[in-house]
This record gives structure tokens, sequence and C-alpha cells, in this order.
């Protein structure tokens, strides 16, 4: 099985090398020593989430909340190319975060909650923050439990006009459509930039948006011959992609 991953600040990784001890402390020192009770000689991961990291074992244990970690290895991971990100248009219940904790399981590098037109649920006020910082936690515990070093970024939630201007500086764009003329498995892909996914909420991009996209630039694209849930299009469009770009080879 391989090492927990926990969370410390870029300070704390500054000039780690092999031998350093580098300290985990508070809520993710608690969750390594007080529920994952690691003890001196296990393996650990500390990441800062924007892709450096150092692998090592537990030195020391202070206490309930203090961990101390001899660096074997530093670990870095470049920024992707191309890098995916997923306009997710914000779903019912608690499937926003269902979508996010899958995305980043599968390696999406970027999520963008998106107010589409026919979504039921509405992001105002201190909901609405409360909301993107549960999407921003979510990513954060999906990164580490799936081991990974870079975290997706979650941005703030954008309008239609806003997605557009994100699809004008990619690539390449797709809006997930089941009436799409293209499979998105046949689509020419680049090697490098940024590939833009646009998933529509429950009851379907509305077609002012949908014209609104592809003059953007964002053509429809079916996934396969079932229709998915809002919450699962982009996980399995982000799969398709990270083994047609070569990112799971």
């Amino acid at each position: 099985m391989t090492a927990p991953v926990f969370v410390v600040p870029s300070e704390a990784l500054a000039g780690a090398r092999p031998g350093a001890v580098v300290r985990l402390q508070g809520p993710e020192g608690r969750h390594a020593v007080s529920v994952k009770r690691l003890a001196p000689g296990e393996a650990v991961v500390l990441t800062d989430g924007q892709g450096l990291g150092v692998a090592g074992t537990v030195a020391a244990v202070e206490g309930k909340d203090v961990l101390d970690t001899e660096v074997a290895e530093v670990l870095t991971v470049p920024g992707p190319s191309p890098r995916i990100t997923v306009v997710q248009a914000l779903p019912k219940g608690d499937r926003g975060e269902l979508a996010v904790e899958t995305m980043t399981e599968v390696g999406v590098d970027a999520v963008v909650p998106w107010a589409a037109a026919r979504c039921i649920t509405q992001w105002r006020g201190d909901r609405g923050a409360k909301a993107l910082e549960k999407w921003r936690a979510t990513a954060r515990e999906a990164g580490k439990q799936s081991r990974r070093l870079r975290f997706p970024e979650v941005a703030e939630m954008m309008t239609t006009r806003q997605v557009c201007v994100l699809v004008r500086e990619s690539a390449f764009a797709a809006v997930l459509h089941e009436e799409g003329a293209e499979p998105l498995a046949g689509a020419a892909l680049p090697a490098e930039g940024s590939i833009v996914l646009i998933v529509g909420p429950e009851g379907g991009v509305a077609p002012e948006e949908l014209a609104a996209f592809a003059e953007a630039g964002a053509k429809p694209y079916r996934l396969g011959p079932s229709v998915l849930r809002t919450s699962t299009a982009g996980v399995a469009a982000g799969a398709l992609l990270m083994g047609r770009t070569g990112r799971w080879g």
C-alpha cells in the first residue's frame, strides 16, 4: 500500500533535501497522529498540493498533533500538459462534491463551478461561499486520498459569459451533449495548452448557452450512447482524455 499523503505549507518544504526533517502539525498533524496513529519508522508523504512534496519516514511524534518526517526523497510534479479543466454546472444536493471528488481522483486539473441557466441550485451570499469552500475542501481531501502532489484548482463560480472567455483562451473546448454530432473519442486534441470540457445541469444546456459556446469555439460532443448524470459526465470525459492525451500512458 502506498504511503498516506498529508498537506504542509509550501514554506515548510522550501530547501527540503534528503536527511532533513519536516514538521507536520495543526489539523493535518492531528489527523496523522491521533486518527492514522502513525508511528516512528512508518512511510509518509508530505505535499503542498502544488506539485512539491517529500517522501520519508516518521522520525518522531510529539503529543497529539505534531509529527516529524525525515526526508528520503524530494518529489516534484511539473504542470500538466495539456491541462484539463472541467466547467461543472451546479448540481442538486451533494452531487457537486461527488463530481469534484471523482474528477480529482481521475486527474482533472481544474474545476470551474458554472451558474447555468437551467441550474436548480443557486449559489448566493453566504450559501454560495460555503458551497464553494465545500468543493475546495473536497478537492483537497480527494487529492490526498488519490496520492496526488498537485491538487486541482477549484475556481470562483463563473457565469456563461465568463466561461466563454475561458473557451476562447483554450486550445480545445467541448460541450458534453447527448445530441453532439461527433464523439469526444474521435476529436482532434492538442498536445499542449488547455482543454476545456463543459458539463451542463440536470435540465441540460440551454439553446442560448449552446449558441454562445459555439460562437466562442466550443462544439457539442457526445460521450457515448447512454446519457450520464451531470455529476458523472465530467469524470467519464476526464478519464477518456487522460488516456487519449497520454497522461495515463
